[in-house]
């Protein structure tokens, strides 16, 4: 019998990105996992970027360490099940945090099955995990709808803050000096774009009540503190892994102190991954209404992604990182874009 094998993208050293094969170890799940075939994956540009790049092993972390598998969003349809899993069935589409490889094996409470109205369009699935990240901010925000909120940073994490803040009814303002950017943001549905913030109008300087910081630019931190109202947040998603600007602290401690201004790291991970008692959303929780709004329409990702086959990832991931490629990368492991994969 032949030996199965999969395939998956591997960074073996820093800016190399391989296509590789490699024996499956075990076709068959454990009691509560589920496997099978992945149908789409995403590019995280900014997180798998900085491993892409060996930022994390320069900086002595422990995660994103040479040879990495990368990727953290993917659908897969399950093929099987262990036994104590009663509640999904082979055929059944399921998300999940997976990395780029041509099959899945998680635990059961690791996945979430598909809203029925993207199984035509499973390759959006994955924006979930993006969508997340802010999502945490969310639903931890002591600002309300439908109170300013600007967002610095319309990449992929920014973009999709902005979309959904916007969605739950907020009044969001994006900024981002990229115009392609801006652009994109436009056609998804953001109202109100600028490529500088608006320091001197006082109808917006000094009224937001929340900067969902997305760009890891220390003035994009200043400036944000300058549209902040007093006593409002400063949450800082982007991760600032290098130094951009010789802006010193004091200028944006002073702008902290005088505004009374909350300042936040905006990790996701300050949810638990599953509801607990007591504690605003989930990781899990979070994602399965990402996937939901989503399926529903009413965060509108149409013009921010591309879908690409994953067979050159040296070409992908140059791609992005010398900005020739500016929509969130889908990769589809079936060459299945445009079917109907109800069963």
């Amino acid at each position: 019998m032949a030996e199965q094998l999969e395939q998956m993208i591997l960074f073996p050293k820093a800016e190399t990105a391989e296509w590789v094969s490699r024996p499956i170890e075990n076709e068959i799940p454990g009691n509560d996992e589920v496997s099978g075939t992945t149908l789409f994956s995403m590019v995280s540009a900014g997180t798998e970027l900085n491993v892409y790049l060996g930022q994390y092993e320069k900086q002595g972390l422990t995660w994103g360490r040479f040879p990495f598998v990368p990727g953290y969003a993917a659908v897969f349809r399950v093929e099987h099940c262990g036994d104590a899993v009663g509640d999904l069935e082979a055929g059944q589409l399921v998300f999940c945090m997976g990395q780029h490889r041509s099959r899945q094996c998680l635990a059961r409470n690791a996945v979430i099955p598909l809203p029925p109205a993207l199984y035509n369009k499973p390759e959006i699935a994955p924006l979930a995990r993006l969508m997340n990240v802010t999502f945490t901010t969310l639903v931890t925000t002591s600002a309300r709808p439908a109170e300013l909120v600007v967002v610095t940073g319309l990449g992929a994490v920014g973009l999709m803050g902005a979309l959904m803040f916007q969605r739950c009814g907020y009044r969001v303002l994006g900024c981002d000096p990229d115009d392609r950017r801006r652009e994109m943001a436009e056609r998804a549905g953001l109202l109100s774009t600028c490529a500088a913030l608006p320091l001197d109008d006082p109808s917006m300087a000094g009224h937001a009540s929340l900067v969902l910081e997305c760009s890891a630019h220390e003035k994009a931190v200043l400036d944000g503190i300058k549209m902040l109202q007093k006593g409002g947040e400063l949450v800082q998603v982007g991760v600032p892994m290098l130094r951009k600007t010789e802006i010193y602290a004091q200028e944006i401690l002073n702008g902290i102190f005088r505004q009374h201004i909350t300042l936040r790291s905006g990790s996701e991970w300050e949810v638990p991954r599953y509801a607990t008692t007591f504690r605003h959303g989930s990781i899990f929780g979070n994602m399965t209404t990402a996937l939901n709004w989503l399926a529903d329409g009413s965060v509108n990702v149409d013009g921010t992604y591309v879908v690409l086959p994953p067979n050159d990832p040296q070409t992908i991931y140059q791609d992005l990182l010398q900005r020739r490629q500016d929509k969130i990368v889908c990769l589809d492991w079936s060459g299945s874009l445009g079917k109907d994969l109800r069963l």
